[in-house]
């Protein structure tokens, strides 16, 4: 399968919600529900990255279906149940799908699913919430960081880099091996800081840009000079402290160049390891409007587009070397030439 790619839209900030209200029924009959239900993850709409990611594929599909939707924001230090009450009023809205954004739903995905089985429910980057009517929406994110690691090591002038996780969590463990395993397929004597900003989601890992910046300029003081971040909202702080310091910073999730909040500091953003959470929002929806909802695991990877290395920057398409060194692991990775590591 592959994935629609969508471009991220300028989305806003702030805890305001869209909701068109209307109940739609495409030309064949086969779709009547209410639009289009979207939870984001800690950081919220606005982050230039993740949920904003999954907001420009909810934006596509209400423009392309005509139909309506709403998307809620996430409160400080909520708990389980909190997700569970926020998906639920949802379902009892008459929102199909719905779509928690980010693994942090799974529990509350797997409850409420349960109760409305006639209801599509997708979760992003998680695989373990197995039912008829629910869609684990996951991504090789470990086959993009390692193009942002070839990337980086290609470019790096000191043969120094480092990597931000923003919680230290299986997940972001996956950016971390790609991210060094591609590094190491460049320079195997590669020095890689890292470093994790939190334990856990709710000390606010994926949504405080002050620990990011501090991280990214501890990280430069030790000498790195590109720094790869797989941290959210907080990577905006690792960006700005790069871009500050006249170093590389590699983006995640979304194209990071591209955003319209961090404009200021493109010029230092090398590129951005892509996970193409719109299209499979898109994709998702689009499966709801046509009568055929998906089911089960759906995994984007280099082959089917759903992940990638953005190249907007001109200063990275000018670094022909680099390119063409990330070009090949690209293609060494769809070929089965390289496998590359999760752990």
């Amino acid at each position: 399968m592959t994935v629609a790619v969508i471009a991220l839209a300028a989305a806003g900030c702030g805890k305001s919600s869209s909701d068109s209200g209307a109940t739609s029924t495409n030309s064949s009959g086969k779709y009547n529900g209410k639009g289009i239900g979207l939870a984001y993850d800690i950081g919220g709409k606005g982050d230039q990255s993740f949920n904003d990611a999954a907001f420009a594929g909810f934006q596509k599909a209400e423009k392309d279906f005509g139909i309506g939707g709403r998307d809620v924001e996430p409160a400080d230090n909520e708990t389980d149940a909190d997700k569970v009450q926020r998906l639920d009023q949802l379902a009892k809205a008459g929102y199909n799908p719905i779509i928690g954004v980010g693994f942090v739903y799974a529990p509350a995905v797997k409850e409420v699913a349960a109760k409305y089985p006639k209801i599509t429910f997708g979760i992003i980057d998680d695989n373990e919430v197995t039912a008829k009517n629910v869609v684990d929406m996951v991504f090789a994110a470990e086959q993009s960081s390692y193009l942002a690691g070839v990337a980086a090591a290609s470019a790096t002038k000191k043969d120094h880099i480092g990597f931000i996780g923003g919680v230290d969590v299986p997940l972001i463990h996956t950016f971390e091996a790609g991210f060094d395993q591609g590094a190491k397929s460049v320079n195997p004597k590669i020095k890689i800081e890292s470093q994790y900003l939190t334990q856990t989601p709710a000390e606010g890992g994926f949504s405080s840009p002050d620990k990011g910046k501090a991280a990214a300029q501890g990280q430069i003081d030790a000498g790195a000079d590109v720094i790869y971040h797989a941290a959210g909202l907080s990577g905006q702080g690792v960006i700005q402290a790069a871009a500050t310091a006249k170093v590389w910073a590699i983006g995640v999730d979304s194209d990071q160049y591209a955003q319209s909040a961090l404009a200021k500091y493109k010029d230092y953003i090398l590129g951005s390891a892509l996970k193409n959470v719109g299209g499979a929002v898109y994709d998702l929806v689009k499966s709801v409007y046509e009568g055929k909802p998906e089911s089960g695991v759906v995994e984007g990877t280099l082959k089917t587009g759903g992940v990638g290395f953005a190249d907007t920057n001109p200063k990275y398409k000018a670094m022909t070397k680099v390119v063409a060194a990330v070009d090949k692991a690209k293609q060494d990775i769809i070929d089965g030439k390289v496998t590359v590591n999760t752990k």
